[in-house]
């Protein structure tokens, strides 16, 4: 995952190379193989390169194919080959050696801003059209490549990386209250647009947005069609078929012969780690594929290191696990590391920075087994209807998450709170929640707009369009960027390939979507039967709620209120938040907890001038 920026000035003024050069620097830490810049007048980008495939080590960025049109990328483009079909069709000839970048730039020079519609993969670009005197830019379907933008002064300024964008002088810090808000009511921001930041924002998922004389434009580009239910008289036909569109997307997220996989012991990841290595050994004589599971061995009863070393042993690759049991709440917030770009309720947010360390150790590129719960285990309507569904959504959600998907350990406690939590309770702020803030913000009238979203689900395939727009979901793919881990490790998730997000779409609900019928099916010979027929199991404790139970709470004894706090939350009340027995509750009385530590890294870095925090100096 490299590191994008590019500034450009309203006004025609010529950039200030020094300036754009210091933000490329902030982003060495995600792209440390090279940093770049180009400018021309008005117009500058800049890369910090990362290379994952070996098409990116010939790659220079920023770059051109005519010197009129240039990109700067954070791309991986997929199913190539119909793509170079598409522009050879269209009269255009690409390189066989051509870069992600450069076949962005062929296609753009083909169909111009549409061709975003003609691109799969992951990815955040910027185009500057000197002939169109243009700014170009677009975000991949699902939203796994981060893209911001702000104004600044007489300029625009965007990177993939929110601290970068902050580094520019004339980007502000004041806060988005609303978003703070809806992180403190719900967990995640509800607007796909709002950062926690007031002035910066960030372009959706599938969304692609063009700059033209000062004139700023965000559009949808692709969106969930309706597919006609496809019918096949035999049943195997169903199955070969997603096993055609399973395997070309984990093909297309290897290109590389170093591999990590996030493996729990679960269905979703060990059947992405079964695809990966029949796959790399048609194509590599050596290779290192491996398994990363973080485990519990003491906290409370914990099955999943037998069920992934079963995994493991019967595809015959190692497997490093993670022992969490001795991390503690707000372990290292203080740290640098740990200073996350907006807040979260990530008490536990050091595990997951370590493990994507552990997993850099050996490999650029990791594969999670992430969203097959959602595309494959619909549940069908019933007693207890959206509630129900959500709520057992959530736990295999929670516990594949948790055993090795890094990074969410929270992950349950979220998803319950955001798809059965909110729309059957009427507006009951907690009680530590700024009664002047719920008044100037009309937050009773935010909670009823957030229930109408999360109404009752649909029959057939609606329920997996809800939770693959939700906004928990953009929360989480963020949360694997180095832009918040600080580590370069590039997360790709096949599940959420366009081309097999479409086709199962496209399937009879029942019964291939039911109880992951399609992907049991699939796996039948290739996995071990234990794993294969292994039902959800809901995670048998949750450690946040496990540590808040602890005596040991020397975490809350250091509590130091940020004065920033109190335009939020009435902090006296938070001192018996460890107290509660109910979990929810506890979960919810986190929020202003996690709130105020990232409050008080926002007052540490106020007190350092711009490029001298620890985003800059590595």
């Amino acid at each position: 995952m490299s590191g994008i920026v590019g500034l450009v000035n309203v006004d025609g003024k010529p950039i200030d190379r020094p300036l754009l050069a210091r933000l490329s620097e902030t982003m060495e830490f995600r792209g440390p193989d090279a940093q770049e810049i180009w400018s021309r007048g008005a117009v500058g980008f800049g890369h910090a390169m990362l290379h994952t495939t070996p098409e990116s080590r010939r790659c220079r960025q920023p770059c051109s194919l005519d010197d009129r049109v240039w990109i700067v990328a954070d791309a991986r483009v997929d199913a190539q080959a119909d793509l170079r079909g598409k522009l050879r069709a269209a009269g255009a000839e690409c390189p066989p050696n051509a870069s992600d970048a450069e076949l962005i730039l062929h296609a753009y020079r083909i169909w111009g801003e549409e061709c975003v519609r003609h691109l799969v993969g992951d990815f955040a670009f910027a185009i500057w059209d000197a002939r169109r005197e243009t700014l170009f830019c677009a975000r991949d379907h699902f939203g796994v490549k981060p893209f911001f933008y702000a104004h600044a002064g007489n300029g625009l300024v965007f990177a993939n990386t929110l601290n970068c964008v902050r580094q520019h002088p004339q980007v502000g810090d004041d806060l988005n209250d609303l978003a703070i808000a809806d992180f403190l009511l719900f967990g995640v921001k509800q607007d796909a647009a709002a950062t926690a930041f007031a002035g910066i924002w960030r372009l959706p998922p599938a969304h692609c947005m063009s700059w033209s004389q000062g004139t700023l434009r965000v559009v949808r580009y692709w969106d969930f069609a309706v597919a006609q239910e496809r019918r096949y008289a035999d049943a195997g036909d169903y199955v070969a078929e997603f096993m055609e569109h399973l395997q070309a997307a984990v093909a297309d997220r290897l290109r590389s012969d170093r591999i990590g996989v996030l493996m729990s012991g679960g269905l979703d990841s060990a059947s992405i780690a079964v695809v990966a290595q029949s796959l790399l050994s048609m194509q590599h004589d050596e290779f290192d594929l491996r398994a990363y599971t973080c485990v519990f061995d003491r906290l409370f009863a914990d099955e999943e290191r037998q069920f992934a070393a079963l995994t493991a042993q019967a595809l015959g690759i190692p497997i490093q696990y993670l022992v969490a049991d001795d991390y503690t709440l707000f372990e290292r917030w203080e740290t640098p590391a740990l200073r996350l770009p907006e807040p979260a309720d990530e008490p536990l947010a050091a595990v997951y920075i370590d493990q994507a360390a552990q997993m850099a150790a050996r490999s650029r590129v990791a594969l999670t087994g992430w969203d097959g719960d959602a595309l494959l285990s619909i549940k069908e309507n019933g007693a207890g209807g959206a509630v129900n569904r959500c709520v057992r959504f959530a736990r295999a959600a929670w516990h594949d998450l948790s055993r090795g998907r890094w990074p969410r350990l929270d992950l349950r406690a979220r998803v319950n709170r955001l798809f059965f939590g909110v729309p059957e309770a009427p507006f009951a702020p907690p009680e530590w929640l700024n009664p002047s803030l719920i008044e100037e913000l009309d937050l009773p009238a935010r909670w009823r707009e957030v229930h109408a979203r999360s109404d009752v689900c649909a029959s057939g395939h609606q329920e997996t369009y809800r939770i693959l727009n939700s906004p928990l979901l953009t929360n989480l793919l963020e949360n694997y960027d180095p832009g918040v881990t600080r580590i370069p490790v590039e997360t790709r998730h096949p599940f959420l390939d366009i081309r097999v997000v479409e086709y199962v779409l496209s399937l009879p609900v029942s019964p291939w979507c039911i109880d992951k019928r399609l992907l049991r099916t699939a796996m039948r010979d290739r996995l071990p039967e234990s794993i294969r027929h292994r039902p959800k199991t809901p995670l048998l404790g949750d450690p946040v709620i496990e540590l808040l139970q602890r005596a040991d709470r020397r975490w809350l004894d250091t509590f130091g209120e940020s004065p920033a706090l109190d335009r939020y939350v009435d902090s006296r009340v938070l001192r018996s938040v460890p107290d509660t027995r109910d979990p929810d509750k506890a979960w919810i009385d986190m929020r202003p907890l996690c709130l105020n530590r990232w409050l008080q890294q926002q007052t540490t870095r106020s007190r350092t001038t711009k490029y001298e925090d620890h985003y800059e100096v590595a």
